[in-house]
């Protein structure tokens, strides 16, 4: 715009010449709206030396008289000006109208819209030849009696009125418009993020230092070891427990971790949140997006040899099988992390001041539920309103649970199974299950640990004692009511009556299975048993204590079992037709659903019964965490080699 260029460089070199424009423009109106105004502005050139001379926009192709030469000085201008000027009425008073006069009058009348723009740049114009601007302008006027008497009293005019028209100021004026512009239209800047004051401490972060080993499918980088072969060996189809080098201890030093349904959180010594696996739907918190992995289909066929030939890569998204830390821009500067967790499709991460962080998005029956009300996928880590003061947190495949520091306990995600909790309002869904609520817990329970199947939940209490609800349609609960129902639920928390010969100090959930070890080191299971999820033996099973299918094959373990050949077991761990139980001695022992190797046995056959994990990478460690995805595992045991300050490990 005109206002805005103002500003350049070149409008102090035409500020004198501006008022040139005008007078034509307004000699230009004077014949047709009112012809005996006096103009005011002369526009013919008048024999005073002191005018100055014409802009390049006021001269015109006719050439009257000789080529001029160019004026060196403003007074031989003004000499060479008033010669010319003579010149051309005399001529003018003879000469009728040609059509070559006619056509220079072209120019004359684009006059107004130069002046208009005399802030702009010359170079934006097409000025005519130097030779013809000269003589142009006397040309282009209508030369009778009446008017040449109007121009000759206005020639009289002297040099300090002269002076004065030259001194117009449309240029400040400009300059004033562009200056008021640019005042009104700031340059946009990013808004700048607002956190909330980090509050007191009420957590503290694991600082024993950690050695994963992983097992499993790995086709979907769910193990964390990128995507090409190391130390000749494929980052897939892992048989056994594998140390995994891209979280050494040394280098990269993970203090917790947890998996999710297809990806995996792992927290380290220096505060960063790691993820790596599937990211459909941002539960890795940070950008995987990746061009590879296609093959030309009108590549010749020795090109596609070429590429056969190369084994050492899977063809795995490498920004989604390598672990790396999540997108930080939406964490608060100083915030330090304690836990992490994960669901199928989301990841959270608790602070120090018991704030949550999350990012991903929870999945119903019919597809996308969402993050919460207002987004659908948080694909970076954002800071949750609710809940606050929050001492733990867990997750089932699309809910979440968290235990705050009053002992209250909190739930939101997909609500379809019951595994909340609590009521949800159905026409107004994402509203009431996407926003934390309580579970109503009878008056005197305190609760010191939450743990959750896919579909259901527990709360253990400081008593061994444990409250379930959610999902129960294959007896996940221990609750016989309702077992063998398709979609039977438990709607609120209820007691487990089954369990109370035993003082519980751990319990996990499953798909559709649950197991538990006691104060006694006793591992107890129940739930599904037709892939071998709860580790008892055929044998075992029968009408009294077993729920069958039509065809005759027993399908539910409805009486919590102990199992047999495990002891001294401390903690336990379920994927989702597998499970762990870890000793006091650091053995691990596995069993279940084995077709993808997530047992850690070597074999794709189901193991019916616990079995020691043994082999030359965790044979001499003392394992201390055990977890289960969708199809991998991960095992965990202390460094060595670092020091614990505080006695405090990576189990959680």
């Amino acid at each position: 715009m005109a206002p805005k260029k103002a500003a350049t460089a070149t409008a102090p070199a035409t500020k004198k010449a501006t008022a040139k424009p005008t007078k034509a423009a307004v000699v230009k109106k004077a014949p047709a709206a009112k012809p005996a105004a006096k103009p005011p502005i002369p526009e013919k050139p008048v024999a005073n030396t002191t005018r100055k001379r014409k802009t390049k926009d006021e001269y015109d192709v006719d050439q009257i008289g000789e080529e001029p030469e160019q004026p060196k000085t403003k007074a031989g201008a003004a000499l060479k000006k008033t010669a010319t000027a003579k010149v051309t009425v005399e001529e003018k008073k003879a000469a009728p109208v040609t059509k070559k006069t006619a056509l220079a009058k072209k120019p004359a009348a684009k006059k107004p819209t130069a002046a208009k723009k005399s802030a702009v740049p010359a170079k934006k114009a097409t000025p005519a030849p130097e030779d013809d601007k000269e003589n142009a302008k006397p040309a282009a006027l209508k030369v009778n009696g009446k008017r040449k008497r109007e121009e000759d009293e206005e020639s009289e005019e002297t040099p300090e009125e002269a002076e004065e028209k030259s001194e117009e100021p449309p240029v400040k004026k400009t300059k004033t418009a562009a200056a008021a512009k640019k005042a009104a239209s700031p340059k946009p800047t990013r808004p700048k993020i607002t956190f909330p004051k980090i509050g007191v401490k009420i957590n503290s972060a694991p600082d024993a230092v950690l050695q994963i080993f992983v097992m499993g499918e790995g086709s979907s980088g769910e193990l964390g070891m990128g995507s090409k072969r190391i130390g000749g060996k494929m980052p897939i189809d892992v048989k056994r427990p594998r140390l995994n080098p891209l979280l050494s201890s040394k280098d990269v030093g993970v203090v917790q971790i947890a998996c999710g349904g297809m990806h995996a959180v792992a927290l380290t010594k220096d505060n960063k949140i790691l993820t790596w696996g599937v990211n459909d739907q941002g539960a890795l918190g940070r950008e995987t997006t990746w061009d590879g992995g296609l093959r030309d289909a009108d590549a010749p066929e020795d090109e596609e040899d070429e590429d056969d030939d190369d084994d050492d890569d899977t063809g795995v998204n490498p920004r989604e099988s390598t672990p790396t830390e999540v997108n930080t821009s939406g964490i608060a500067p100083g915030t330090k992390f304690v836990q992490v967790v994960a669901s199928d499709s989301a990841s959270f991460a608790l602070t120090e001041d018991g704030r949550v962080y999350g990012w991903g998005t929870f999945r119903a029956s019919d597809g996308v539920l969402g993050f919460s009300p207002e987004v659908s996928v948080q694909m970076i880590p954002t800071l949750l309103p609710e809940p606050k003061k929050v001492v733990q947190l867990a997750c089932g495949s699309n809910h979440v649970m968290a235990l705050d520091n009053k002992g209250k306990v909190l739930t939101w995600g997909c609500p379809e199974q019951n595994q909340l909790g609590r009521r949800c309002v159905l026409r107004d869904i994402k509203e009431s299950a996407l926003r934390p609520g309580g579970v109503g817990l009878k008056r005197g329970v305190h609760v010191q640990k939450l743990a959750c199947g896919s579909y259901h939940s527990f709360a253990l209490d400081k008593k061994g004692q444990v409250y379930a609800w959610g999902l129960n349609n294959f007896g996940e609960l221990a609750i016989e009511e309702g077992a063998g129902e398709d979609d039977a639920c438990v709607l609120e928390a209820t007691y487990i009556k089954a369990l109370s010969g035993h003082k519980i100090i751990d319990i996990v959930g499953g798909e559709h299975h649950s197991l538990a070890c006691t104060d006694d080191g006793k591992v107890i299971t129940w739930g599904r048993v037709d892939g071998g999820q709860c580790g008892v033996p055929k044998s075992y099973l029968n009408h009294d204590n077993a729920i069958y299918d039509a065809r005759g094959f027993p399908r539910i373990l409805m009486k919590p079992t102990v199992l047999e050949g495990v002891s001294n077991a401390i903690s336990v761990a379920a994927g989702t037709d597998n499970s762990f139980a870890l000793t006091s001695a650091g053995q691990a022992y596995s069993w279940g659903f084995s077709t993808n190797y997530q047992t850690g046995q070597g074999t794709t056959d189901d193991i019916e019964t616990p079995a020691l994990v043994d082999n030359s990478a965790v044979r001499d460690k003392k394992l201390v965490y055990a977890g289960c995805g969708g199809q991998f595992s991960i095992l965990a045991s202390v460094d060595e080699d670092t020091p614990m300050t505080n006695g405090v490990n990576g189990a959680n």
